[in-house]
């Protein structure tokens, strides 16, 4: 509002006073919806709106699908070696492989002196999880890449996978 008050006058009464000299820069206001008004924008700014958006993932980069399956099934290779060793050697803690080699014995079985800790030794395990890693890196690569390239082909004819995005 301006600084110069305005008088309403109920209709039908006539302003017997002067009136009131206007400034071009201060142009009057209506008076009642001007607060309802200021208040709706107020209240419009407050609130903040929701934004949904609907995006299709047509295509797939193969040769990021590849790098991306490899960095993972390096990490789970790893990550399997490790839980081996940790599990070979609470195994011999709690005493398995001796457990397993005298129930051999006991049942007649050791004819030629087996022993059962020998033959599973850490070296041993190490080396055969190690090559079972490298397989399964090899051929999670080979298989997430044709699955990328399978992907491609089958969103080229049916559109590809709809997703919609919510900002909350």
């Amino acid at each position: 509002m301006s600084e110069e008050t305005e008088v309403i006058q109920p209709v039908g009464q006539e302003n017997t006073s002067a009136p009131t000299p206007a400034t071009p820069a201060a142009a009057p206001e209506p008076a009642a919806p001007a607060p309802v008004a200021k208040a709706e924008r107020e209240k419009k700014k407050s609130v903040p709106r929701a934004r949904r958006m609907k995006l299709s993932l047509t295509q797939i980069d193969p040769w990021s699908v590849t790098k991306v399956s490899f960095m993972l099934l390096l990490a789970g290779a790893l990550i399997q070696l490790v839980a081996v060793i940790f599990l070979f050697y609470v195994l011999q803690a709690v005493g398995i492989f001796d457990s397993l080699t005298s129930i051999v014995s006991s049942a007649g079985l050791n004819s030629s002196g087996f022993d059962l800790s020998a033959f599973i030794s850490l070296n041993r395990v190490v080396s055969i999880f190690t090559i079972i890693g490298v397989f399964e890196i090899v051929v999670g690569t080979v298989l997430a890449a044709i699955a990328a390239f399978l992907y491609n082909i089958v969103s080229s004819l049916v559109g590809g996978i709809h997703v919609t995005l919510g900002d909350d």
